[in-house]
């Protein structure tokens, strides 16, 4: 299917359709509104004339929905550098991503984090992010959808602080096009991809495949991951109105970890004191002991505490396919079967303590395995009618899953004492011989949900919708001894409904005011695999009031969004540790959000956003009695900033465009007691291309190459980029500065 290099007399066409072409690509059953094609200027300067799967089932575009909704399209992606999706993070506004390594590809957004946001592949949640997600190339998406805030109307559980869709690269009607890319950096970090879509020879047969093997090196010893993401799509119009398609995903990640670096005394450190990065104090894990004032210690910037032969890795196998049919002009059916399977495991010495007593470090070890199978069927409904004679447009869906998960464990804790290893020089030993307790759960939904929007006057618009779930959960399990957990084998069934009610008013062409309520539910005391009769069963209750304006205006050159929100969370339960919970009652959090683009001329891009959150917990009492009230959730910003611009010189014989981003994250605490401060830092990338015609260069057919050099952290700061609260003991940094030297081609 993939075609060799083309005439270059031929290729000045490839780019252009018939007008029966261009006429069966606005039929039903031809794929949504899409980003525009890689390397070209986006529809709109926000991108907001996408149609976001993820936020809506009624078709509408970012800029139509009444939500705060972003997209980073793979235009972006290329080029602003965004290498895995926790990089995609820094294309939305007001989110924060890291990769901690016991739950990576992690996002703070709206005051909540891991496994209050949902993550999604195409649409399709696997199970809290805390447990399900991985590193993940960037290569084979076509882009990634932020919908801010409670979403549990699209997406069922876990979607407190907003989800975050991952869509895959879809087969294109026309001419087969090829694209080759690949790229180097200083930190020894490679990636390459290659991707071929087009029509087939077989009438109505269109087809995308996409393969990206790369491996992510890390600044900290033996710190790395090789990833292996793999693609294919094909669809098939058997006629105008019906469409077949099925696709397989198959992605793979191996490597060590990198747990943190630990928290030290400056009185340890002494003159090697890093200053500007964390603050405060914090206590050991082991003992008690309060530790602080805190710094790190630049000796260890680099240093690894893991264990010789940790592991971390997974292996995944998506398959899915369905039908799109047009029963009529205003009725759409679509149907989806899918399954999914991962197997994933870590092995590690994860905590590290700093031991007042012996200025040394105190570590654990502690290993975990998936086996997880998921599979379902999701079959929608899209209506285009007349209501009292007012254009109306009704959606519907029904979902139906199965998801099975195997967690094997550490369960015996005296097999490894906590060992201590030295803060400059540590041994780094080994993991020893496992003694895994059994866990295996299965959760049973389903679920029926509605839309509809019904178009009052040609300005105004009500939109709303309803989710209505039953969810069964089932555990049992076995330790290592032998014997049967208290409490198991249990189920419990839930019953929960979600809502969205809102409107849109367009007085004025392209300036759209909205508002909307929204709610969500999720587990109060702990991801849903991970709860027990122990622990509360009881969900949470969450729900948003936002209210914003979306305007496109100077001919579609300038576009500014802006949104204000009030989002509450009750019945909170807080992990301390490992095997203690806490009411924390409340969370409660107040944002304002602005984000703007402008073309003013054809070469120039300019764009920048800032996000104000006030997050805080209410009626807080932690194990001891203590109130942590008016305290913030741990990686939360009440600023962050994201500005950048870029100039093309586009008359040049090859194009050269120079550009850079800046970025500022205020300061953040790593653990629900406040005590431990992740002190802002600010920094900045920049990067300059070259496009070199194909007529310039030695191969035939060729439509483009690119060649680009950029630089990351360009004042080599060091600062703490993200935390995993259930590890407070230490903190990760983020990369120092980086050089990249990537090329692409075109045909």
């Amino acid at each position: 299917m993939i075609s060799p290099p083309p005439k270059p007399k031929s290729a000045s066409r490839r780019g252009t359709q018939s007008e029966g072409t261009q006429k069966r690509a606005r039929r039903a059953v031809s794929r949504a509104t899409a980003p525009a094609a890689n390397g070209e200027p986006a529809p709109t300067p926000l991108n907001t004339d996408v149609v976001a799967t993820s936020a809506s089932r009624l078709g509408l575009t970012v800029r139509d929905t009444p939500a705060t909704v972003e997209i980073v399209d793979q235009r972006a992606i290329r080029e602003q550098g965004y290498r895995t999706t926790t990089d995609t993070a820094q294309g939305a506004v007001g989110v924060l991503s890291g990769d901690a390594a016991g739950a990576p590809g992690g996002f703070s957004m709206r005051g909540f984090t891991f496994g209050e946001v949902n993550v999604l592949y195409n649409g399709i949640s696997i199970g809290p992010q805390s447990i399900t997600s991985r590193v993940m190339d960037t290569s084979n998406l076509d882009r990634v959808e932020f919908l801010k805030g409670p979403s549990s109307l699209m997406s069922g559980l876990d979607a407190i602080g907003g989800s975050v869709n991952y869509v895959t690269r879809q087969p294109t009607t026309g001419a087969i096009r090829n694209e080759l890319d690949t790229s180097i950096d200083s930190l020894g970090t490679y990636r390459t991809h290659f991707g071929s879509g087009g029509s087939t020879a077989v009438q109505g047969l269109d087809y995308r495949v996409d393969i990206s093997p790369s491996k992510i090196n890390s600044f900290i010893d033996g710190d790395y991951q090789n990833l292996t993401n793999f693609s294919t799509q094909l669809n098939y119009r058997l006629t105008e109105t019906f469409k077949l398609w099925g696709a397989v995903e198959y992605k793979k990640d191996e490597g060590h970890a990198y747990w943190g670096t630990p928290l030290v005394p400056i009185a340890f450190s002494g003159p090697n004191a890093k200053g500007g990065v964390v603050s405060g104090t914090a206590v050991n894990t082991f003992d008690g002991s309060i530790l602080g004032p805190l710094t790190v210690d630049s000796r260890t910037l680099k240093t690894n505490y893991n264990v010789a032969d940790n592991s971390t890795g997974a292996h995944e196998l998506w398959v899915h396919g369905g039908f799109e049919w047009a029963l009529a002009n205003n009725i759409t059916i679509k149907n989806q079967v899918y399954d999914y399977g991962a197997r994933r495991h870590w092995y590690d010495s994860e905590t590290y303590a700093f031991n007042l007593g012996t200025s040394t470090i105190d570590r654990d070890r502690f290993f975990v395995t998936h086996k997880q199978h998921v599979s379902g069927d999701n079959a929608d409904l899209v209506w285009d009618s007349s209501l009292f004679g007012l254009e109306n447009r009704f959606a519907a869906q029904m979902q139906v899953s199965r998801n099975e998960i195997q967690f094997a464990q550490e369960g015996n804790p005296n097999v490894f004492p906590a060992d201590t290893v030295s803060v400059l020089n540590p041994d780094p030993g080994l993991y020893g011989v496992p003694q895994p307790n059994i866990r295996n759960s299965r959760l049973d939904t389903l679920a029926g949900s509605i839309e509809d929007r019904l178009r009052v006057t040609p300005m105004l618009a009500l939109i709303g919708g309803v989710r209505v779930e039953d969810i069964t959960l089932a555990r049992n399990g076995i330790n290592f001894d032998g014997t049967i957990p208290a409490g198991q084998p249990f189920s419990k069934t839930w019953t929960p409904a979600s809502y969205r009610a809102a409107y849109t008013f367009e007085p004025v062409r392209g300036l759209i005011f909205y508002s909307m309520f929204a709610t969500a539910f999720d587990p109060a005391a702990a991801g849903i695999f991970s709860i027990s009769p122990g622990a509360s069963l009881q969900l949470t209750s969450s729900r948003i009031y936002e209210t914003g304006v979306k305007h496109l205006f100077w001919d579609g050159k300038a576009e500014w969004t802006l949104a204000a929100y009030d989002l509450a969370r009750q019945n909170v339960y807080v992990r301390i540790n490992d095997t203690t919970f806490t009411l924390a009652g409340e969370v409660r959090t107040r944002g304002v959000e602005f984000a703007g683009a402008l073309r003013p001329l054809e070469s120039i891009k300019l764009w920048a956003n800032i996000a104000f959150t006030n997050a805080e917990y209410a009626n807080f009492f932690n194990f001891e009695g203590s109130s942590w009230s008016g305290n913030t959730p741990s990686n939360v910003a009440p600023v962050i900033i994201n500005a950048g611009a870029s100039y093309r010189f586009s008359n040049w014989r090859w194009p050269v465009e120079i550009g850079g981003s800046v970025r500022h994250v205020a300061r953040r605490f790593l653990f629900e007691d406040d005590a431990t401060t992740m002190e802002a830092y600010t920094t900045g990338d920049v990067y300059a291309f070259v496009d070199i015609p194909g007529r310039d260069t030695p191969w035939q057919g060729l439509d483009k190459m690119r060649i680009m050099f950029r630089v990351r952290n360009v004042a080599d700061r060091v600062y703490a980029a993200w935390s995993d609260p259930g590890y407070p003991d230490q903190v990760y940094l983020g990369a120092p500065r980086t050089y990249e030297l990537s090329a692409s081609a075109k045909w």
